[in-house]
């Protein structure tokens, strides 16, 4: 069994984790509350742009339009992949990473090609022999939305010069603190769904399909925004759920040791007293 100084010196080292650990809670806890904002904020654009698109491409063509017909020939899927840079965040990157190896076998026959938002992704995959058309990191924990911008882009011109059949893009959606969920939502493209009663009819100029050319691209933006502000929220609430239990650990560990180490010193401290009694009885006799 350990002696007394070696689980003091335990105890001091589970001590002084336990102050990083909840050190790293209170980091998290305040910038998510700065993500919570920001993601807050940008979801009225993202509706409004979101029903403006959907509205525009009911009254355009699908057949004249890349952006609603797609290239049915092409055997290529592209799939944005948000993770974030950093770890110690509990399941929160697994679960994406088992979410894309689900959706390339859901999609037998076609290829996958990733672009990886986050070092955890880019790390992950690129030792799997995935084909990688892009990377991106180091966003500094701050969600900028030319960073979107950027990201957009480059899909963007994928789908429209190297044979990409559809863009999905997978991220964890943030619904609270304990609760972040992986979801893939396909990007392009677009779906349009059904008017449900008579479409108002208006004069457009210039016309819709034209329309959809400067709007698309616009759209494609914001909703890779959203997605990278969602998993940036979902981050730090994941970094400060295991931080806390990282800290209650932390705590059970704290609590046995010193009580494997009163155990030890009572031990002790009963055989020299049964030494000064033997001793003492030994001199006596």
């Amino acid at each position: 069994m350990a002696g007394t100084s070696d689980i003091k010196r335990k105890i001091a080292s589970v001590k002084n984790t336990q102050k990083i650990t909840k050190a790293m809670k209170m980091v998290s806890a305040a910038k998510m509350r700065r993500a919570q904002d920001a993601m807050a904020a940008a979801r009225p654009f993202a509706r409004k742009i979101t029903e403006m698109v959907h509205d525009v491409a009911q009254r355009a063509n699908p057949e004249l339009h890349p952006f609603l017909s797609g290239n049915e020939n092409a055997d290529t899927i592209g799939l944005i992949v948000v993770t974030s840079d950093r770890g110690l965040c509990g399941a929160f990157n697994n679960n994406i990473l088992k979410a894309v190896s689900r959706f390339a076998s859901e999609h037998p026959g076609k290829k996958v090609k990733l672009v990886c938002i986050g070092k955890k992704a880019y790390e992950f995959f690129r030792k799997r022999n995935f084909d990688i058309i892009e990377k991106y990191a180091d966003f500094a924990g701050k969600v900028l939305f030319s960073d979107a911008v950027g990201i957009a882009d480059v899909v963007v011109e994928q789908y429209l010069n190297s044979g990409i059949s559809d863009v999905y893009v997978l991220y964890n959606e943030f619904r609270s603190t304990a609760s972040q969920t992986p979801v893939t939502e396909k990007l392009l493209p677009l779906k349009v769904e059904e008017a449900g009663e008579q479409l108002v009819e208006y004069i457009y100029e210039p016309k819709p399909e034209m329309l959809l050319n400067e709007l698309m691209p616009r759209y494609i933006r914001y909703k890779i925004f959203q997605a990278l502000l969602e998993s940036t929220a979902g981050e730090h609430g994941a970094r400060m759920m295991a931080m806390d239990n990282a800290s209650r650990n932390a705590s059970d560990m704290i609590g046995k040791l010193t009580l494997t180490y009163n155990k030890v010193r009572q031990a002790s401290i009963t055989n020299e007293i049964l030494d000064i009694v033997n001793g003492a009885e030994a001199l006596n006799g």
